[in-house]
């Protein structure tokens, strides 16, 4: 009698409650992963997820290795791997943390039937919430659709149990199936864009237990404070972990109140509680993807789907290469490709410059992220990219355009970030640095800065953009309180 322990979004030892009821149940288990991008469709994980993916299966092996079990690769369905596998093993029982994509939820529903139709065993369990997406409701029995109503029905039912401990050992088989080996999946670039990858992440469960305590030791406690200067190290950069499922929203929770207790004896100071309504946030998406299954394609306010929309080509490559002249979105851009990853603060500043500045679709900006960002999250990509375009759930308000020069003067007020990412550039005063086409010749040659060669003009004139967006969007909003199912 075996038990098979299907690892997904769960990539860790620790506070796992599908592996603690495996090993609760006494018998040899047989950790499994299964590379099933066909179920997810058009969201099938982006170049820099794969990057992410390889190297966090190479941790987990390890991890498990060292406990005396060993991780077994295989590619194809779900759907026709596990009922494979129960055959060549004998299982007798199926363990997994769920999953909350669309997809990912009809899958679980004919794996439990088809398992469970088989006379085995098979249980599902909740490693990547807080809290079961469809449990939170309005009075009225409905999903949220406002953020800081859910945050606070979140807090008050919120109830996290005792962390479920590390296995020092897991029973093995007498022989285990199997497995492919990592590098025949080819996840890894053919040519070598990753450097700075390497350079900034370390995936895998000890590389975000690391992250975790580096934060709540040095960072949690100034955190509402530093969040939204780039040029800070204010944030966790636990995102990508999370996403992964490397530790898990309960893990950081529980550490980050605990520092909160340490330092100050009150649970829930405010660089505490700030960062806890991030967490929450990320709840939200979940929620509003669960209950809103097209939002990763379509906006949830209906009156968008006639927005005036532009194509451009090369505006939109401008974009995505750094390169449209305004230095805060630039660097923004630039830090994504070469980390795989951007600041909070800065991804509105560039998801507001596509969408209101040159009018191109949220779509566009969100499939970008989606290939690009180690952190790429189905849920929170498409909650955020909606937030600013105003076509989603608790959006932004429609004449709410961020300006770019502003943002990069309040936001990188002593021209760090941009200096590190916009090199071309650096040599400016912090007086021009966010807007160097105000520069004198003299202050221009100074700097060795030729505009429309080493560095472009601005692709886009913001005051006449927003403007633009602005007619476009009053045209827009009367339905924007309306959001359908």
């Amino acid at each position: 009698m075996t038990t098979l322990l299907v690892f997904g979004r769960d990539l860790r030892l620790a506070d796992n409650p599908a592996l603690a009821a495996a090993v609760a149940r006494g018998k040899p288990i047989i950790p499994i992963y299964i590379l099933d991008p066909e179920d997810a469709g058009a969201w099938a994980p982006g170049a820099a997820s794969l990057w992410w993916l390889h190297h966090s299966l190479e941790s987990l092996t390890l991890c498990l290795a060292r406990a005396g079990s060993r991780l077994i690769l295989r590619k194809g369905s779900a759907l026709t791997v596990i009922p494979r596998l129960i055959k060549e093993t004998g299982a007798d029982a199926v363990f997994w943390n769920r999953r909350y994509e669309p997809w990912a939820v009809k899958r679980g529903v004919k794996l439990k039937a088809a398992i469970a139709n088989a006379g085995v065993e098979v249980q599902s369990f909740n490693a990547g919430l807080l809290h079961e997406p469809q449990l939170v409701k309005t009075q009225a029995g409905k999903p949220y659709t406002v953020f800081t109503p859910f945050w606070k029905s979140l807090r008050a039912s919120l109830s996290l149990e005792a962390a479920y401990p590390v296995p020092k050992k897991i029973m093995a088989p007498n022989n285990f199936p199997h497995s492919d080996k990592v590098s025949s999946w080819k996840l890894l670039p053919n040519i070598p864009w990753d450097v700075g990858f390497k350079d900034t992440w370390t995936p895998g469960e000890a590389g975000a237990q690391k992250r975790l305590a580096d934060f709540v030791d040095a960072d949690v406690l100034g955190y509402s404070d530093n969040r939204n200067f780039p040029g800070r190290s204010g944030t966790s950069r636990l995102s990508p972990h999370l996403h992964f499922g490397e530790i898990g929203p309960r893990q950081v929770w529980r550490a980050a109140v605990s520092q909160g207790v340490v330092a100050t004896g009150d649970p829930m100071p405010r660089g505490v509680e700030v960062y806890l309504s991030e967490i929450a946030w990320r709840e939200f998406a979940y929620h509003l993807l669960f209950h809103f299954n097209d939002m990763p394609d379509a906006p949830l306010r209906k009156s968008f789907d006639s927005f005036p929309w532009r194509s451009d080509a090369a505006q939109l490559r401008a974009w995505q290469k750094g390169m449209t002249g305004y230095p805060i979105v630039d660097a923004g851009m630039r830090e994504l490709w070469h980390t795989g990853w951007m600041h909070n603060r800065v991804r509105m500043i560039v998801a507001s410059f596509l969408i209101k500045d040159l009018l191109l679709p949220w779509q566009y900006g969100e499939a970008w992220f989606w290939d690009t960002l180690v952190d790429a999250d189905l849920a929170s990509n498409a909650a955020s990219w909606q937030w600013v375009a105003g076509c989603g759930a608790d959006a932004a308000p429609y004449f709410r355009i961020f300006n770019p020069v502003t943002q990069g003067k309040n936001y990188d007020t002593d021209g760090a970030y941009v200096r590190r990412w916009v090199p071309e550039i650096a040599k400016l005063s912090d007086e021009r640095l966010q807007e160097p086409w105000t520069a004198t010749p003299l202050e221009l040659a100074e700097a060795g800065i030729q505009l429309g060669k080493t560095y472009p003009f601005p692709i886009v004139d913001h005051a006449m953009a927003r403007d633009r967006a602005l007619s476009a969007l009053r045209e827009t909003k009367g339905g924007q309180n309306q959001i359908s199912a």
